[in-house]
């Protein structure tokens, strides 16, 4: 059942009991104590974290924000692809050969580059198609928010329908502009390089005046639209303001490992989560729906259930990482192997397979127009 479009009428014309038009529309995805968990909360806790951060002196990212951060939300967000997916033996079929063609054609793709091209090759070709994954998905949440509020198609709103878009574009492109012509940095996004060095500083110079004018374009129309009581579309601009603000934190402002990892993973992990969950709650409890019996036994365990899932595979895969790939963190994982260049070639696009298949699919399994029942569970 989609939530419903809500106006907030804060006033009301004493003389005729008529309400005034709205200052403030919010649009639900879920609900309101559910979008604030998704969309507030993890840009609270990444403000927390960073200021904890700061006090402790933090720098790196520790052993407890590696499993808090990276384990728990970056890599479990990652697997909720399997409740979407391939959990549900119906949603296989129905497009079986994107579902598993992919896999096959990401590993073979993984192990030509990283063979060909050499490991550094690889986490460039990965980091980039991660970067474009990441800014698109804030891209998605603005056009859900702007669908729930009927703005599409609305003449009136002809402007947002350009500025939306290109207020998040910029508030996730500039800092990766900043990025590339400050390279090298004291964090990455994989791996030490996989940025392309070069970019001239001329090109952060030119964005960085575009970038702020945007902002203020975007805000001074929200503006616009209260003064008016036209109806601010609350959802979409926490959206968009808050990627202003923690992407300029963790990527411009600070230049530490602990700022970038809190402040991209958590507001991009976090509300992931929040879809899959509702998502999953309502596919796998429809007595009309062809059964599911493993996501079913999770889901209906409750959400502790299926998101532990989710994390006990994270941790599976973050082992395997740590004992042959990484070895960053043997107090959590034990000892383990150092292998050869030649294996490695096989073994790390099996192991990056997940956020691979991910990034392919996540493009496709939210379209509505390719999803039939995307607007019957969401």
């Amino acid at each position: 059942m989609a939530a419903p479009v809500v106006d907030v009428r804060a006033e009301v014309v004493a003389s005729g009991g008529a309400s005034r038009p709205p200052r403030f529309k919010t649009a639900w995805l879920f609900s309101a104590k559910v979008d604030a968990f998704a969309f507030v909360g993890p840009f609270v806790f990444a403000l927390a974290l960073l200021g904890t951060g700061r006090a402790l002196g933090l720098r790196s990212t520790p052993a407890w924000g590696f499993l808090l951060c990276v384990v728990m939300v970056d890599v479990a967000h990652v697997h909720g692809t399997l409740f979407r997916v391939y959990l549900d033996r119906a949603e296989v079929m129905r497009r079986k050969a994107l579902y598993l063609g992919t896999p096959v054609v990401a590993y073979a793709l993984g192990v030509a580059v990283h063979q060909l091209g050499g490991s550094l090759t690889f986490w460039r070709v990965l980091a980039y198609v991660a970067v474009w994954h990441f800014v698109r998905q804030q891209i998605g949440w603005v056009a859900l928010y702007r669908a729930k509020a009927g703005e599409r198609g609305d003449p009136s709103r002809r402007i947002d329908a350009w500025l939306d878009p290109a207020a998040t574009y910029a508030a996730t492109i500039y800092p990766l502009l900043v990025w590339h012509t400050h390279l090298p940095r004291k964090f990455a996004w994989f791996v030490r390089g996989d940025f392309l060095p070069g970019m001239p500083g001329l090109v952060e110079r030119v964005a960085r005046p575009l970038w702020l004018a945007i902002l203020v374009v975007f805000v001074l129309r929200q503006l616009q639209l209260g003064v008016a009581r036209r109806g601010v579309n609350v959802g979409k601009v926490v959206v968009i303001l808050t990627t202003y603000l923690l992407w300029w934190l963790g990527i411009v402002a600070v230049d530490e490992d602990w700022a970038f990892t809190v402040t991209n993973v958590l507001p991009h992990g976090i509300p992931y989560v929040v879809l899959i969950a509702a998502y999953s709650r309502r596919r796998y409890a429809d007595p009309d729906a062809p059964p599911a019996p493993i996501a079913q036994v999770l889901v209906r365990g409750g959400f502790v259930l299926a998101y532990g899932a989710l994390v006990a595979l994270a941790l599976f895969e973050e082992g395997l990482w740590d004992r042959f790939v990484w070895h960053d963190h043997e107090t959590i994982f034990g000892d383990g192997d150092v292998l050869s260049d030649r294996a490695l070639g096989w073994l790390v696009p099996l192991l990056a397979l997940p956020q691979a298949v991910h990034y392919t699919l996540d493009g496709q399994i939210w379209k509505g127009a390719k999803n039939p029942n995307l607007r019957r569970y969401l």
